[in-house]
């Protein structure tokens, strides 16, 4: 399964948007990250994305079903931690999926941010 993070620019001033975003899966919107993070999915080439007031960035995400793997040690996750590229503040995305505990099985990846 895949899904496009969008991220669109809420201020006043252009930003630019530039890299990867951090993401795992979390239990509830103020929990720990269960397994293992996001991978680098380096398909596409990491770009300058200038977004004017109101444009928006897009980076795709990809899930694997965690009942894929026989050694997973299922989890709840209640959703998806989303850390933008060079930012410490987080977004929780709410969307129900297993998780693996097992951290060295990779779920997701997730690609470099493109324009929208």
């Amino acid at each position: 399964m895949y899904m496009k993070l969008n991220l669109t620019n809420t201020g006043m001033a252009p930003c630019l948007l530039r890299g990867f975003p951090g993401v795992s899966l979390t239990a509830n919107a103020d929990g720990e990250p269960i397994g293992a993070p996001a991978a680098r999915d380096e398909t596409n080439p990491v770009v300058d994305v200038l977004l004017a007031p109101g444009q928006t960035g897009t980076a795709v995400l990809r899930y694997t079903q965690a009942g894929n793997y026989s050694d997973c040690t299922l989890v709840a996750a209640a959703g998806y931690r989303v850390y933008p590229p060079e930012d410490t503040a987080s977004l929780f995305l709410p969307q129900p999926v297993n998780a693996c505990s097992n951290a060295n099985i990779a779920l997701l990846s997730v690609g470099a941010f493109q324009p929208a």
